[in-house]
């Protein structure tokens, strides 16, 4: 009889949701919590503290050991090494900015430890051919030429100017776009690179005016994003379009600068009403939870914490068969389809869509891909 109860009991946690996964694994997450980054990084954490509540509800117990790097690559290297030697994790997700994931990059493979990059942009970190690194969100090409493909929809532009900060993100993501603007015709007419935290542009901005281009291209994180913009409209810069490259475009602070976000045209990893698999309803509890709305960079935190978890849970924590795990894995959930590939050049790295959102009346609209628009694009640009 105790034998029977034994084996039913043995059947009910079997079909159990989740309950072929193991009990507890250890992953690590590395993240700008302090800094200047630090209100995106926030972002990061949000979506990755959602990611531990719902594996709790798969059965799967992550134990989460979280690391501040402050944005600074030297800082990053000493957690992850930390991670890989001391706590000895299973996999790690992170970290934010391309500086950092590209130091941390390096040494996946000499600690053969897995690393899922959440929203790190610059090329070369999934182009060195890493076995154990994987990159979830799209690279720096796809920022820009997503966005020139939106404005041609619209328009046929000739001239373009750039600016934007000294950054792997920047340089990267600029770069990729010259070089998509070449095939396309555009003319480059300014190029300008600053100082991540520079207080004034105006003298930049008035360069750039000057040159009367059809579109000005960014790239910057949170405070440089809001601080282009108002000088740009202090000094009366209005071209067709102000195209921003991810990152400071995308967040919350930036929207709430009602007189000076209208009308820009951001890429994106992700937008809350989006038709993947549970998006609108992360959204949802998102919002509820945190009380604001999530950018793409919680989005990607949540599902690079998912399948990181996961993963390593269904290979009871062993770092060469979780790095097998990823690399023959295939998901559908909040950021679409995800699977990880070799192509182009790139190792590991995930084929994603990208999305442009636009400010309009206080709030990011998508409006390209044609498939995912919730509203129809503005064009051109006029300051509110």
């Amino acid at each position: 009889m105790l034998r029977k109860i034994v084996l039913a009991a043995a059947i009910t946690v079997l079909s159990l949701p989740g309950a072929s996964y193991a009990a507890k694994v250890k992953i690590g997450f590395i993240n700008t919590i302090t800094g200047a980054e630090a209100p995106i990084g926030e972002n990061l954490t949000n979506g990755v503290t959602m990611a531990i509540e719902d594996l709790r509800k798969k059965g799967i117990e992550v134990d989460l050991v979280k690391e501040d790097d402050t944005g600074k690559p030297e800082k990053s290297l000493a957690a992850f090494e930390k991670l890989a030697t001391r706590d000895n994790v299973a996999g790690v997700v992170g970290p934010y900015t391309s500086a950092c994931s590209s130091a941390v990059a390096s040494q996946a493979d000499k600690y053969k430890v897995p690393l899922l990059v959440p929203a790190a942009a610059k090329e070369e970190i999934t182009r060195k051919g890493y076995k154990y690194v994987f990159r979830l969100n799209a690279p720096a090409d796809v920022y820009s030429s997503v966005l020139m493909d939106a404005i041609l929809t619209l328009d046929k532009p000739k001239t373009i100017a750039y600016i934007y900060e000294s950054t792997d993100f920047g340089s990267s993501t600029v770069k990729t776009a010259k070089e998509y603007a070449k095939k396309l015709g555009i003319k480059e007419v300014a190029d300008e690179k600053y100082q991540k935290g520079a207080p004034d542009f105006r003298s930049t901005l008035t360069k750039i005016k000057s040159k009367n281009p059809d579109i000005v291209f960014m790239v910057s994180y949170v405070v440089d994003a809001i601080t282009l913009m108002r000088q740009s409209k202090e000094i009366g810069l209005s071209p067709k379009a102000y195209l921003g490259g991810g990152a400071g475009f995308t967040t919350a602070q930036f929207l709430a600068q009602k007189e000076i976000s209208n009308l820009v045209m951001a890429s994106t990893q992700w937008t809350d009403d989006v038709n993947w698999p549970g998006a609108p309803d992360f959204a949802k509890r998102y919002t509820a939870k945190f009380k604001k709305e999530p950018t793409y960079h919680a989005a990607c935190a949540y599902e690079a914490m998912m399948i990181m978890a996961e993963t390593a849970s269904k290979n009871a924590g062993d770092r060469d068969k979780t790095r097998n795990g990823l690399k023959a894995g295939k998901w559908n959930g909040i950021m679409g389809e995800v699977s990880f590939a070799d192509y182009d050049g790139f190792t590991n790295q995930n084929k994603h869509q990208m999305l442009v959102q636009q400010v309009q009346n206080g709030r990011y609209e998508t409006v390209f891909p044609k498939k995912f628009a919730t509203k129809p694009p503005v064009y051109p640009f006029k300051w509110k």
